[in-house]
Parts: structure tokens; C-alpha cells; sequence
């Protein structure tokens, strides 16, 4: 069976939006495996003395169980290119382990720091994170991600952002775009210029 994975941000020592990586733990145990009973991670995390201070990522490794949790200081990626990709075959509706698809894509960003990955049509996410598009002061992200990320989700449930669909026709429309992900938030994560992002 496959193995699956929750990456949490780590701020000073306290574990950020735990609740919503719960959510998605359980779901996908749930979905995968059939079991009813959950995991509440905060019983699994016992946050080392060198991660009270600064941000770490922590990578918890599950199946029907717990299996793993590191702990490793986190820098964030620098992304201000993107090259659009058809991805008509990946399949990430869970947060798999196994990331070898997305690294070969990765593989073909070229001169790009990171690939956006289209598929059927539109747009999805790049080989890392979720993102979303700014037009005036409103932010949209695709209603089609290949993962239910979990800012994303705390983002669309308070109504900072807005999920569409998105097709690669469609940037011109935005004035930037931001990457999301668990360690990354909206407001840490550094504007990409659309005309950065194209075939």
C-alpha cells in the first residue's frame, strides 16, 4: 500500500493549522483504507528542543498508522518563473509519499524555478504548492487542484481567496500570482509576474 505524507509548519515551537491536517490525515486514511477511528496528530508530535525557534518542516509518514516524524529547518524556495505543463496522467488527490511523477515533471521546468501543471484544460498547481492568481485586490485560485492543500483549504473556508476554474488562456486577466502551501503563506510568498509564467 502506498504510503502517505502531512508536512507541518513548525513556528517557535508551535504547530500551525494542525486541525486542518487532522482533517486531511483522517480523510485520506479513511478513504483509502476504510478506517473509521482517528489519529489526533498532536499526540504524535513531540517538537524537539532545536525547532522551539524559527520554522522547521515536520514530515510525518503515515499508513493506517503513524509510521515516521522529522523535523528539518525550512528555507523557502525562491519562485518568480514558471513553465506551464500538460499533466493530463498525475493523479495527487492524496498527499503520496511517492513523489517521483511530480519530480520528473519538475525535471522539465527548464530555465523556469518551478512547473504549473495543466490538466484536462486548466490549471492546477505547480510541482509543490498551490496557487493563486490576483486580480485587483481579490485572489482566486483553481477550483481544480491536484491537492486539497490544507492554507488552501484555511484560505477558502475564511474567505481570503476565492477557488475557479482556470484555464491557461485566462492569466491575462490577473495581475500576479503567489504559490500557498503549508509553510508557505500568502502574504510570506514572493508575487510572480504573469508574463513569467508561459509555455
Amino acid at each position: 500500500m502506498c504510503r502517505f505524507i502531512e508536512t507541518i509548519c513548525i513556528r517557535n515551537g508551535e504547530a500551525e493549522r494542525l486541525l486542518w491536517h487532522n482533517e486531511r490525515l483522517n480523510h485520506t486514511r479513511h478513504e483509502v483504507t476504510g478506517l473509521i477511528g482517528k489519529i489526533d496528530l498532536s499526540g504524535w508530535l513531540d517538537i524537539p528542543a532545536k525547532a522551539q525557534s524559527g520554522v522547521f518542516k515536520c514530515r510525518v509518514t503515515y499508513r493506517e498508522t503513524i509510521e515516521k516524524v522529522e523535523f528539518e529547518p525550512y528555507k523557502m524556495r525562491q519562485v518568480q518563473s514558471l513553465r506551464m505543463l500538460i499533466a493530463d496522467d498525475v493523479d495527487y488527490r492524496y498527499k503520496y509519499a511517492n513523489r517521483e511523477k511530480l519530480q520528473q515533471l519538475f525535471a522539465q521546468r527548464g530555465d523556469a524555478n518551478d512547473v504549473l501543471l495543466v490538466k484536462n484544460g486548466f490549471i492546477t498547481d505547480t510541482s509543490y504548492a498551490n496557487i493563486v492568481f490576483r486580480k485587483g485586490e481579490k485572489w482566486f485560485t483553481p477550483d481544480t487542484p491536484l491537492l486539497q492543500g490544507t492554507r488552501r483549504a484555511f484560505y477558502l473556508n475564511e474567505g481570503s481567496i476565492v477557488a475557479i476554474p482556470i484555464r491557461p488562456e485566462m492569466l491575462e486577466e490577473f495581475d500576479e500570482a503567489r504559490l500557498i502551501n503549508a509553510m508557505i503563506s500568502l502574504e510570506e510568498s514572493s508575487g510572480i509576474l504573469i508574463e513569467k509564467i508561459s509555455w
